[in-house]
């Protein structure tokens, strides 16, 4: 990773103006607008744009369970009846379940339309225009779209090339505009992690400001702040259902948090935001602790073999407690994703991230998907006559 690929603490990546933009902006002047005018905090937020090709080979890019949810999830499937369809979803009995499942109160959890809801909403009822929100680079793409539309003061630090979370630049960072503080532990896409007595600590010195700890990949590591929630007035944590137990295409997360800050929270959601579909298999899914152990298991032992190997090509790595694995292909990067696809295996290149030129992030999945992709990735990489950067 060179040194030019580092982005300061504080910059930003512009994003191309899509042709409504084009059109808007060439119009400002004029005294009659000849479109509906958005938002000017829509126009300048980033856009969000996933991969145009068929995801037909083995998904080791978007960090999804690579096998199946819970078979007790399957099961409950085949009850779903023609007439379950007709109603609209409920959101009160899972959240019932959910709560109790975690040891908290059902006033203190609200289930989300996936994390990317519950970041929205977050931002929605807690950012006023000249708020300030602040997080670290490279993280999750989506907390840069939804600052982005509520307030133009994202402050962002950016990590040193260990991706070591920057924790004293972090807390020099808060200033009494920060309202929203938004942490990924584990990371995404880094794969490192924050301690929670760090996590308490950023916490302790915003009071004014909402701590948001995304434990999206909790599973795959086991430290959590989700025993803080109610003793914490300023934290609320962040799950989703997506990775570890597989239900991704159900689009279903949770936020945890204290009571008032949660009925504020859930002002802002539509009363149906949840799909019936996943609200039903909910509790299942929650019940299964075998099912859970034995893919969190898998998850930890393909994580460890990728980690071999890449350590045995002499390929730079950062050592991961999420269900990936990011390391240095360099300015090959490119070649190196299309080949691994010409042999049915999908990689996410992140080289567009901040501090991210030529790295590449591989999902873990359980240990026959492993085992695809690390003999493509032995190939590929003497297909390329591999020599380390």
């Amino acid at each position: 990773m060179s040194p030019e690929s580092a982005i300061m603490p504080g910059s930003f990546a512009t994003t191309p103006a899509t042709q409504l933009d084009d059109h808007i902006a060439s119009h400002q002047a004029d005294p009659a607008p000849t479109l509906p005018q958005p938002r000017r905090r829509v126009l300048a937020a980033p856009e969000y744009h996933p991969p145009l090709a068929a995801r037909t080979a083995l998904r080791l890019d978007f960090n999804e369970n690579t096998f199946a949810p819970s078979p007790r999830v399957l099961e409950r499937l085949q009850s779903v009846t023609a007439a379950d369809l007709t109603v609209y979803p409920e959101r009160e009995h899972a959240e019932i379940a959910t709560a109790a499942h975690f040891g908290l109160t059902p006033d203190q959890v609200l289930l989300t339309n996936g994390v990317d809801e519950a970041i929205h909403l977050l931002c929605l009822a807690f950012l006023e225009e000249d708020d300030e929100a602040i997080i670290n680079t490279p993280t999750f793409f989506m907390y840069d779209v939804s600052v982005g539309i509520m307030s133009g003061n994202l402050r962002r630090v950016q990590c040193d090339e260990s991706f070591a979370f920057p924790f004293d630049r972090f807390l020099a960072a808060i200033t009494p505009r920060t309202k929203l503080i938004l942490v990924a532990s584990p990371n995404n896409p880094t794969g490192t992690t924050i301690a929670r007595e760090q996590l308490l600590q950023i916490a302790s010195a915003a009071p004014q400001a909402v701590l948001f700890v995304d434990e999206a990949y909790f599973h795959f590591h086991g430290e959590t702040t989700l025993g803080d929630v109610g003793h914490i007035p300023n934290l609320i944590v962040g799950r989703t259902f997506s990775k570890a137990y597989g239900l991704a295409n159900l689009r279903l997360g949770m936020l945890a948090g204290p009571a008032p800050l949660m009925h504020a929270v859930r002002k802002v959601a539509s009363p149906y935001n949840v799909n019936g579909i996943a609200l039903t298999v909910l509790p299942d899914a929650l019940a299964d602790q075998d099912y859970l152990s034995w893919y969190t298991d898998q998850v930890r032992a393909g994580r460890a073999r990728i980690e071999a190997t890449l350590r045995d090509f002499n390929v730079r790595f950062w050592p991961s407690e999420a269900n990936f694995v990011l390391f240095e292909i360099g300015p090959r990067h490119a070649e190196f994703v299309t080949l691994m696809r010409t042999k049915s295996i999908l990689l996410r290149d992140r080289s567009s991230d901040p501090g991210c030129t030529g790295l590449i992030r591989i999902t873990v999945g359980i240990e026959d998907h492993v085992t695809q992709g690390l003999a493509a990735l032995r190939e590929s990489l003497d297909v390329m006559k591999w020599q380390r950067p």
